[in-house]
């Protein structure tokens, strides 16, 4: 009878469980992606609609810091570094809160983005950068119900992160890095390939048993180009001995292991003494 009561309690709590009511929450999340030059930008948000009520100078007191948004805090990620109204931020991702006025509004990103609303104490240590912007008040007609973040003005170098709600604009200016990454990348590329480069098409070439020959081509101007690079070496005596070459082989691995131990690396030094030793055998 125990056992029955038992059985029953415990098809109850699972009835009750799974017939828990799911409801829309009253300010939906959101999140906005845009590229904007070679750097992604993403906002995470939740959005609050006025319903009737006066938003700023009423539920959002001027001069205070809000969440800028509902629910938790609205997060920002940089995929690379970024100016933020004009202040460098390092890439990562950071709270943004603000700081509404009739006149001006403070816009910060904040180092702690785990948080639920404003932090109950605003540590000004965290904030990494401050960007003030002047409100734009909207005609009445033109009123936004729903709290909303996005971008505009894209160019390759930059966008403006806008807040809009009531009859409220307000943007900041984000200037991304695209013509120093894309002139690095020119001047790389115009350079040639790099001796990273070379050994790695020469790696794909022997792994994949392709030809040994272009392999070593590519092996040899990485060796040339970095001529401390013992795993390089390494690599280069075992094409050679893909090739048939042992004698080429082993004095390329004397080479590679002699680099290895000079740098400390013992087991480089092992790797190079093992491919001599069956070489050896070979020849």
């Amino acid at each position: 009878m125990k056992n029955i009561i038992l059985l029953v309690t415990m098809m109850c709590f699972v009835f009750m469980a799974e017939a828990q009511i799911k409801t829309p929450q009253p300010s939906p999340s959101s999140t906005v992606m845009q590229t904007v030059g070679l750097t992604d930008i993403t906002v995470e948000y939740s959005r609050p609609s006025m319903k009737g009520r006066t938003i700023f100078g009423d539920l959002v007191p001027y001069d205070q810091v809000w969440r800028t948004g509902a629910n938790a805090s609205t997060d920002v990620t940089f995929s690379a570094p970024v100016k933020f109204g004009g202040q460098e931020v390092a890439a990562g991702t950071y709270a943004l809160y603000s700081m509404p006025g009739k006149k001006e509004w403070k816009m910060m990103l904040y180092k702690n983005a785990d948080l639920w609303g404003a932090p109950q104490k605003f540590e000004d240590s965290l904030v990494v950068a401050t960007a003030k912007a002047t409100p734009v008040y909207m005609p009445d007609e033109a009123v936004t119900e729903t709290f909303n973040i996005g971008f505009e003005g894209l160019h390759n170098n930059g966008a403006d992160l806008y807040l809009l709600w009531e009859n409220v604009y307000v943007s900041v200016p984000i200037e991304v890095g695209t013509q120093e990454t894309v002139q690095k990348n020119i001047e790389q590329v115009m350079a040639g390939p790099s001796a990273n480069d070379y050994y790695a098409a020469a790696r794909f070439y022997f792994e994949e048993d392709m030809d040994s020959q272009k392999a070593h081509n590519w092996i040899s101007k990485a060796t040339e180009m970095n001529t401390s690079a013992f795993w390089m070496m390494k690599l280069q005596s075992e094409i050679e001995a893909k090739m048939g070459k042992y004698d080429m082989a082993i004095k390329t691995a004397e080479k590679a292991k002699m680099m290895a131990d000079k740098a400390g690396n013992a087991q480089y030094v092992s790797f190079n003494e093992a491919n001599i030793a069956k070489w050896m055998k070979m020849k």
